[in-house]
Order: C-alpha cells, then sequence, then structure tokens
C-alpha cells in the first residue's frame, strides 16, 4: 500500500470511530426532536454541536430558528447554519437560502438566497433545487428563466420531493418552459398529494372538478378537497364548497369515505431534510 493509501486509509477509520462515537446520542437528539421532545433535543444537540457534529450544528440551527425548547433566535439560528454550512452540509446551506429570502434576521437578498440556494442544490439536495427553481421561476435573485426552474424542479422532482413535484405540475398546467400538458400535470399532482402535499391535492380536486386530463367526478374532487383541507390547506375550503353545490347528499357521503380513509403513500427519502417540509405555492384556480 503506498503512504496516501494509508493515510486514506486510517482517515476513514477514524471517520467510522469518531461517527461510532457520536451514533448513540446523536440518535436520542434525533428521537427526542421527533416526538417532539424540544428540552432534551435542544440539550443533546447543543452538546453534539459545540463537539463538532455537522448534522446536530444544523439541527440546532432549526431549533433556534422555530424557538423549539428555546425562545426563537435567529441570530443563533443564524450561527449554526453557517457553522455547518461552511462544512459543506447541504440542508444547512439551503436554511441560510431560507432565512436570506425571506429576510429572517437578516436583511433580505435574494441573490444571497440564490448563492446558499445553490451550493446545496449543487449537492443535489431536493429542497435546495426546488427552491432555486422558484427563484428562477420568479426572477428573485437570477434573470426570470422557466426552463431553468422546470430542469431544477424536475431534478428535485426525480428524487421524489413532493413540493418539487407540485411545482413541476403546475408548469405542465400553465404551459412555461414545457409544452403545456395537463395529463403530465395530473401525473406529478398526484405523485405530490399521494405523499401529503396540501397543493398537490388541491390542485388535484380542481383537475377532477373540471374534467381536466381526468374524467369529470365531483366525488374524487370532494374527497381531494377533503384531505387538503384537513391537512391544513384552507383554500381546500371553497373549492369543496363549490362542488359539493353540484353533487347529491349520497355522493357527498361517498366523498367523504374516501377522504376519510385517504393515507398517505410511502415517501421516498430524498435528502437529509432538517427543515419541516413546505408546500409550494398554490395555484390559482378560478
Amino acid at each position: 500500500m503506498t503512504i496516501r493509501g494509508a493515510l486514506l486509509a486510517m482517515a476513514v477509520a477514524l471517520a467510522a470511530i469518531a461517527g461510532a462515537a457520536f451514533a448513540g446520542p446523536f440518535d436520542d437528539a434525533d428521537a427526542a426532536l421527533a416526538r417532539r421532545d424540544y428540552a432534551s433535543a435542544l440539550r443533546l444537540f447543543r452538546k453534539l454541536a459545540g463537539e463538532g457534529h455537522t448534522t446536530a450544528q444544523a439541527k440546532l440551527g432549526l431549533l433556534y430558528e422555530f424557538g423549539w425548547g428555546t425562545p426563537q433566535d435567529y441570530a443563533a439560528a443564524l450561527k449554526w447554519y453557517r457553522v455547518a454550512a461552511d462544512k459543506g452540509f447541504g440542508g444547512a446551506q439551503n436554511n441560510l437560502g431560507v432565512m436570506f429570502e425571506n429576510g429572517l434576521g437578516v436583511t433580505r437578498s435574494y441573490t444571497e438566497a440564490v448563492k446558499w440556494y445553490r451550493r446545496a442544490a449543487d449537492l443535489d439536495y431536493a429542497e435546495a433545487q426546488s427552491n432555486l427553481g422558484n427563484m428562477y421561476e420568479k426572477g428573485l435573485g437570477v434573470a426570470e428563466n422557466h426552463a431553468t426552474a422546470v430542469s431544477l424542479y424536475r431534478l428535485a422532482a426525480e428524487q421524489g420531493y413532493a413540493p418539487a413535484q407540485t411545482r413541476l405540475a403546475g408548469m405542465y398546467q400553465k404551459g412555461s418552459g414545457v409544452p403545456q400538458d395537463d395529463v403530465e400535470a395530473v401525473r406529478l399532482y398526484r405523485r405530490a398529494a399521494d405523499q401529503g402535499d396540501t397543493f398537490a391535492q388541491n390542485n388535484l380536486g380542481v383537475m377532477y372538478a373540471t374534467g381536466h386530463a381526468v374524467p369529470q367526478d365531483y366525488v374524487q374532487a370532494y374527497a381531494w378537497f377533503s384531505v387538503s383541507l384537513a391537512l391544513g390547506n384552507d383554500v381546500s375550503a371553497k373549492n369543496r364548497e363549490r362542488v359539493a353545490a353540484l353533487m347529491t347528499p349520497n355522493q357527498i357521503a361517498e366523498a367523504g369515505k374516501i377522504a376519510s380513509e385517504w393515507r398517505p403513500g410511502s415517501s421516498p427519502a430524498a435528502s437529509i431534510t432538517i427543515r419541516p417540509m413546505k408546500n409550494g405555492m398554490p395555484l390559482e384556480h378560478k
């Protein structure tokens, strides 16, 4: 073995030892976060972050950003995101982009947001690809370019990231950056809706209500509007009222049963998501 090879083998071995040392405490911290025991998660992540655990540093930023287990503190969130981002962690880079895009603890800067989204997108981080696509679609911090937006949405959608599937479906529905194609829009809305994306569920309901690329079916429309509404999308309330006016009581009962039995399908794990999943922007339906 060459000297370089021996050094590489040693580095890999040391990394494995370090990873094993962190695994138990990190798993405990992650489990605490999952069960919303934020006080325990904060204590454990803070210790790991101080010891240099990159993902723990990013997740500590998340706790500070949303005020989970601690008063909301954007400055502390930015600090820990930047520490992890500077080490090349895509999730933290994406979250820095979100902070700059929305002016959370910093002066809003679309240029800075694009910079951080691009870094994470280059690491194949699905949420960042979707967010960067949104910047290109709207011309925020970059020249508006729908073809580039479509390409970025597609990269994230192919990883199974539901909001990107919804945004890509919207591009097909509008014919922006791609030829107009309602059939492809429905296919993508369905993929995202099955994962629990509420905007996709609402938009799929619209497609059924209007008979675009699917047979007109008020029962399916009402069911999808109901699922979307139950998961927190208030846009679906008016849509459901409108379609209910065209239905019989038996049809409404049937749709309600379908909605009550709906369960999200299995969602592929796209990237290490350290930020609460955010839906794409809803389409306007009159």
